[in-house]
């Protein structure tokens, strides 16, 4: 994701919200050391982004039943989430904080409030199927592009655009 975000046109996107889930220490530290490098370059200000942690719908290893109520208590975080920043733009690839997001972006297209446009990119590893947040973003049709980066999973998934490899 920090290598799709490297080479967006920083003036356009800005400002960024970096949203990892809460208990990923890794991710944020890495789109920190991104923006840093940056403002280094004088590609970047220290007003263009923000950092955010939510709820993950479900942790590595959970079972379903219980993902069930965290999924909810995600959505409504996503929720409060969304109607603070309003998005124009959200680029998703597949972790737990992925899904709520997404549900809560398109419950506001449903009820006539566009702020965002959703964009999800499958994992460079996902060659044969789709990862579970892909899939159920796919299958519920909550994207605006979906995007995969095998010409297999393109064949398999009609819907979605194939661009080749993103980095």
């Amino acid at each position: 994701m920090l290598s799709i975000v490297n080479v967006l046109n920083k003036e356009r996107f800005s400002p960024r919200f970096y949203v990892a889930a809460a208990t990923d220490n890794m991710s944020l530290q890495k789109a920190q050391v991104l923006e840093q490098s940056l403002l280094h370059q004088g590609k970047g200000n220290a007003e263009a982004a923000q950092f955010m942690q939510i709820y993950r719908s479900r942790e590595v290893g959970q079972s379903y039943i219980t993902s069930i109520g965290t999924s909810l208590i995600a959505i409504a975080h996503a929720i409060w989430f969304i109607l603070k920043i309003r998005p124009q733009v959200i680029i998703c690839n597949g972790p737990g904080t992925c899904i709520p997001l997404c549900v809560a972006a398109f419950m506001f297209k449903v009820v006539g409030l566009r702020w965002s446009s959703i964009f999800y990119i499958e994992s460079i590893a996902r060659v044969r199927k789709l990862s579970l947040s892909g899939l159920l973003l796919y299958k519920l049709h909550l994207t605006d592009q979906f995007v995969v980066q095998w010409p297999q999973l393109q064949s398999k998934y009609p819907q979605s655009q194939y661009v080749g490899r993103i980095m």
